[in-house]
């Protein structure tokens, strides 16, 4: 056998049922992904101490309301163009927001502190929902707490932006 038919032969042989494989095996895992930006229904974003979040935006009905530093609540409506959603759903997907926890604190005695601040963020979807419960004294997994501690972030500039726009 030549050199040439050597070499179409491992071709053939190998790379070929491997790339055949990975197509069958990884297509339906990618297809059916649960978190398709297509399939976005809404956000729900609210933070606060203790187990009652004064703020709170909701992206179905556009309602935010937040304490200013006066403590007044501040009510008012932004809506989320589709622009905003595809960002805040890319970030997600980048983060890892769906491999992480529900809760990322460090023990239960956090979560029960009412004086301890914390951040829920749910992304909603046609068929599933993910939600996380976020506390910035989270001192784990570093990685983790990068991802989560980002996706809050945008969110919360995103929401600004938006607000400062609307005035």
């Amino acid at each position: 056998m030549s050199s040439r038919a050597k070499k179409i032969f491992l071709i053939l042989s190998v790379v070929v049922p491997f790339v055949i494989y990975g197509a069958i095996y990884y297509a339906p895992m990618i297809r059916n992904a649960p978190f398709q930006e297509k399939y976005f229904v809404s956000l729900e974003y609210s933070w606060g101490t203790g187990e009652k979040l004064e703020n709170s935006y909701n992206s179905a009905t556009g309602e935010f309301k937040y304490l200013d530093k006066k403590d007044s609540l501040i009510s008012s409506n932004i809506k989320l163009s589709v622009r905003d959603i595809k960002y805040l759903d890319s970030i997600a997907d980048v983060q890892g927001f769906w491999n992480l926890p529900s809760i990322v604190a460090n023990n239960q005695d956090d979560l029960k502190d009412p004086r301890k601040l914390r951040y829920v963020i749910k992304f909603n979807y046609q068929k599933k929902s993910k939600e996380v419960t976020y506390l910035p004294s989270f001192s784990g997994n570093e990685r983790m707490k990068a991802a989560i501690s980002k996706m809050q972030k945008e969110i919360e500039l995103t929401l600004i932006d938006k607000e400062n726009e609307a005035k």
